[in-house]
């Protein structure tokens, strides 16, 4: 079976990092097609959670989800953080798989190994289910955190921003400061080279 690997957050200036993978054969893979599984980017965050629930309930996907906190990034650096969730999720799901696919064009240095294969695809959550999954639910996962994160700090409008760079998210920073959840190592870089347009 193969294995698709995608992430969420990984460019916010708020929040943690989601990396999901997913497993599954064939025959699923088509019911992903069927119940309308695409890249995340291109559902509506209501629909994002009812695909989300499906896939959660079928018990012919294997999956496992890795978060990455705010902390952690900015304490091990965004790369490695990724290669440590693809290494994770490899080691969880290898039981399943034997070819995993990442999306995008690089691998943050994990190597391939004899018991498994690992490739980077370009634009993967268009071209691969499992992919297409997989980053839906580390797209949920990441929308499920910012709305939290919005009832506690209502005025950086993270659950419309998910908490990206946004002129009102920058504002905002201007204003009131960092919470304890934005990204140090983010917030300040991006910050400053936005400033001319506050």
């Amino acid at each position: 079976m193969i294995c698709g690997i995608d992430e969420a957050g990984r460019g916010c200036l708020c929040g943690s990092m989601f990396v999901a993978g997913v497993v599954c054969d064939d025959m699923t893979s088509e019911w992903l097609k069927v119940i309308g599984v695409k890249d995340s980017k291109k559902i509506s965050r209501k629909k994002r959670f009812e695909l989300a629930g499906l896939v959660l309930e079928k018990k012919e996907i294997k999956r496992h989800l890795v978060k990455k906190t705010a902390q952690e990034i900015d304490n091990k650096g965004l790369s490695f953080c990724l290669k440590e969730s693809i290494q994770e999720i490899i080691a969880n799901l290898l039981p399943f798989a034997k070819r995993f696919y990442m999306d995008g064009n690089t691998l943050f240095g994990v190597s391939r190994d004899q018991k498994y294969t690992l490739e980077a695809i370009v634009k993967g959550d268009d071209k691969m289910l499992q992919i297409s999954a997989a980053s839906i639910l580390a797209k949920v996962s990441k929308d499920a955190e910012m709305i939290e994160l919005d009832k506690k700090y209502p005025e950086y409008g993270f659950k419309s921003n998910s908490g990206y760079g946004t002129l009102k998210h920058l504002q905002a920073i201007d204003k009131f400061g960092e919470t304890p959840f934005h990204r140090k190592s983010f917030v300040i870089k991006k910050f400053l080279n936005s400033r001319l347009i506050l």
